[in-house]
């Protein structure tokens, strides 16, 4: 059954619908040089974490100048797991996962199976993401389904799926890649920000019985 990640959430009733669609994970974005609506404070990103559920994976999101910055961040805001986008080392995560008790996500690009099979040594798991020119995420566009399936079949850790997926998109998605987990933000939404919670249960429904 494949897993599914509510990312990009900016509030608490958001947090709540994700929840209760069933989603797997949920994930706030803080602590990012990128122009996003979908950023809160660490300090909201604690908050919003804390009302996560037990079996519920709380994620931080979060683009830091060094990777292991991104420790103390996610051990602030409560985390269970950090997403770390950056053009960091293997070596540089392999700091980070000393330094923190949280699950460490790398974000690599769809189609560099290089850069993730160099990773996925120090990776909890990797996700697969479209990114923006700054590198962030939240572009909205899908990349080569069939590129990322060869990388699931090529690495011994789970593969997160991302990037322009919808509730329209994302059984095809899963049946042509087989991740471990899809993960949606702007695909989900009313606006910037804010979730679509008949968008949201539809995505997590369709995630999960594909």
């Amino acid at each position: 059954m494949t897993r599914v990640k509510v990312c990009g959430l900016t509030n608490a009733d958001d947090v709540s619908v994700a929840v209760s669609a069933g989603a797997d994970a949920v994930g706030v974005i803080a602590d990012v040089p990128v122009d996003t609506p979908r950023e809160v404070e660490l300090e909201t990103a604690a908050a919003l974490l804390a009302d996560v559920p037990p079996f519920v994976t709380g994620v931080l999101v979060t683009m830091p100048e060094t990777a292991a910055a991104a420790g103390p961040l996610a051990e602030e805001a409560g985390a269970d797991a950090v997403q770390v986008h950056g053009d960091f080392s293997e070596g540089e995560f392999h700091e980070l996962r000393a330094a923190t008790d949280a699950a460490v996500l790398p974000v690599v690009p769809g189609g560099d199976t290089e850069r993730a099979e160099a990773l996925a040594p120090v990776a909890d798991a990797l996700v697969v993401d479209t990114p923006s020119e700054s590198g962030g995420g939240g572009t909205g566009e899908t990349h080569d389904w069939e590129r990322t399936h060869e990388l699931v079949e090529s690495v011994d850790v789970p593969v997160v799926l991302a990037g322009g997926l919808t509730p329209e998109n994302v059984a095809e998605a899963v049946e042509t890649v087989g991740p471990y987990a899809v993960d949606a933000s702007s695909g989900i939404e009313s606006e910037g920000g804010t979730k679509d919670p008949d968008a949201v249960r539809a995505f997590v429904r369709a995630g999960v019985t594909a």
